[in-house]
């Protein structure tokens, strides 16, 4: 049985005829709108997220069996942070939080993908990829939130593997959304007064060098005319002092 595997990356629920997926399945017999609309459904609970998709022909008997895999965690976890994209200045800024709830919830749909020995080691490598999107947990800076990590303040809530947020909790995610939501509105208007001094420094810099270079000749015409100027070489012509005649030798008289 002769077969061919086709390996896609594409968005949840929303798979076109289009490339790659067309072309990569072109010619092989099989129904391609089938396989797309096959794809959307089974992709549709990751929707808008970037999913692994393996398509296996039966060339022979022109069948085809579809494997969906899991999304990368980065799309997991600005999913479940309400993110399309991460911070573009990470370490600097941060765009979003999330609850321990949710790195536990991911590191589990993640289980067959990791190389962490347990959950915990899981969650801990799940807050160091929020480090490069620039995501808050539980509040914190994650980097903090890895040192707790690993002093064991979370081990209680990470052995119960509970990974649905109690209404109390939902309230206490929302408030550390809304300190986030805050601290993005300063650093967008501390950057825009930053951005603001440095084209005002740089136009008075520019103002200044051509005002400098307009005063330059002026400088120089005033010069000339001035007392104890270098004189032009009609002034030094008239001034220089007539050539005295040249005496001729007197005669010597007859006697």
């Amino acid at each position: 049985m002769a077969t061919e595997t086709v390996n896609l990356m594409v968005k949840g629920g929303a798979a076109t005829a289009g490339p790659p997926l067309g072309p990569a399945l072109a010619g092989k017999g099989v129904n391609i709108g089938q396989i797309v609309k096959d794809i959307n459904e089974k992709t549709k609970p990751m929707a808008g997220m970037d999913v692994p998709v393996k398509v296996k022909v039966d060339l022979d008997a022109k069948q085809y069996t579809i494997e969906v895999g899991m999304p990368p965690s980065t799309a997991l976890l600005k999913k479940e942070a309400g993110l399309e994209s991460g911070s573009g200045t990470a370490g600097r800024k941060h765009v979003g939080v999330l609850r321990i709830q949710h790195l536990i919830k991911i590191a589990k749909m993640k289980t067959d993908s990791t190389l962490a020995n347990d959950l915990k080691s899981h969650v801990k490598e799940l807050a160091g990829t929020c480090v490069s999107l620039g995501i808050k947990v539980e509040g914190k800076n994650p980097r903090n939130f890895q040192k707790e990590l690993m002093q064991g303040i979370y081990d209680k809530i990470i052995k119960s593997e509970i990974t649905e947020l109690t209404e109390e909790e939902s309230a206490q995610w929302q408030e550390m959304k809304e300190v986030v939501a805050k601290e993005i509105e300063e650093f967008e208007k501390a950057t825009a007064q930053a951005v603001a001094a440095t084209q005002a420094a740089e136009q008075a810099a520019a103002s200044t060098t051509a005002t400098a270079a307009g005063a330059a000749p002026a400088a120089g015409a005033a010069a000339e005319g001035a007392p104890g100027s270098a004189m032009t070489p009609t002034a030094v012509k008239a001034a220089s002092p007539a050539k005295a005649e040249k005496k001729k030798p007197a005669r010597k008289l007859k006697r």
